[in-house]
């Protein structure tokens, strides 16, 4: 099996260029090798390349940014995305596409499952919620797995950010009110590759009855404030955290305040998940 996999250069696909091994032949492009934001660059890679199955890790995360580059993160989050489904789906391939608790509004008071409506606050997650309707829409088969809050030691991310803060201030304010389920990078990659296993014993039977959304985030629950708490806790740090509310540190994105997602769906039918806290210690390990 010919993958390809894209964005292997960020904290999602890094961990997934070492998981995916042993599935087939990986070819892994990072952004200097396919940008997304180049539309006719990822056409014809896929055509090119006619792969099995492509592996999108790739996307414009800069939350913040996004709301005054809403053009690029729509090239690269929406129109990327339904560009390598529909061209995917001409040369016999699959997908597998990371999508965010974002595309919710976090007005719920429980977690959220795959069926509820989307409404997202802020232009990521608007471009993130077109970015899965153009991969349904398209026909291929495909899986769109939703996670949330990742992390990991490579790339730019609250646990590194935490680290860096931890290691030059005796105090860090740390946003209280928003609340969800930290999820390592590792553990998104591992979870994937276990998935992709079955897939190739169950052949195109498996992707019919298999394909949809699925929420992948790791259990349990918390807030950010909490999830520094841990950090800090984990590592021996004398750092201090203080719980601030989201009014005290102004954002030009807005956030969902609940951002937790149900992974029953998956968990039911692939594999069960870690809990959130268990899988920060093995990380910081």
């Amino acid at each position: 099996m010919k993958i390809l996999l894209t964005g292997a250069d960020g904290q999602v696909g890094y961990e997934l260029l070492r998981c995916l091994q042993g599935l087939g032949e990986i070819v892994a492009c990072g952004r200097d090798r396919l940008d997304l934001a180049n539309l006719d660059q990822v056409r014809d890679c896929v055509r090119h390349l006619q792969p099995d199955l492509i592996v999108n890790a790739a996307a414009y995360t800069a939350v913040d940014r996004a709301e005054s580059e809403p053009e690029l993160a729509l090239r690269v989050n929406a129109q990327a995305p339904g560009v390598m489904a529909l061209v995917g789906r001409e040369v016999g391939a699959a997908l597998v596409h990371f999508s965010t608790d974002y595309v919710f509004d976090g007005a719920k008071d429980t977690p959220y499952v795959e069926g509820d409506r989307t409404a997202p606050l802020n232009v990521y997650g608007e471009t993130k919620m077109l970015g899965e309707q153009a991969i349904v829409s398209s026909g291929i088969p495909y899986l769109i797995l939703r996670t949330s809050w990742v992390y990991g030691m490579h790339g730019h991310n609250f646990l590194r950010t935490m680290l860096r803060l931890a290691a030059g201030q005796d105090e860090v304010r740390v946003v209280d009110d928003q609340i969800g389920a930290p999820t390592w990078s590792r553990t998104v990659a591992q979870t994937t590759a276990h998935i992709l296993v079955q897939s190739q014993i169950g052949g195109a039977r498996w992707w019919r009855e298999s394909r949809g959304i699925y929420h992948l985030a790791a259990g349990g629950e918390t807030s950010w404030a909490g999830f520094a708490q841990a950090i800090m806790e984990e590592t021996g740090s004398a750092s201090r955290v203080t719980p601030i509310a989201s009014r005290d540190y102004p954002q030009a994105a807005r956030r969902p305040a609940n951002s937790r997602l149900n992974s029953a769906k998956l968990t039911h039918r692939f594999c069960r998940l870690p809990d959130w806290r268990d899988a920060l210690a093995l990380c910081l390990r």
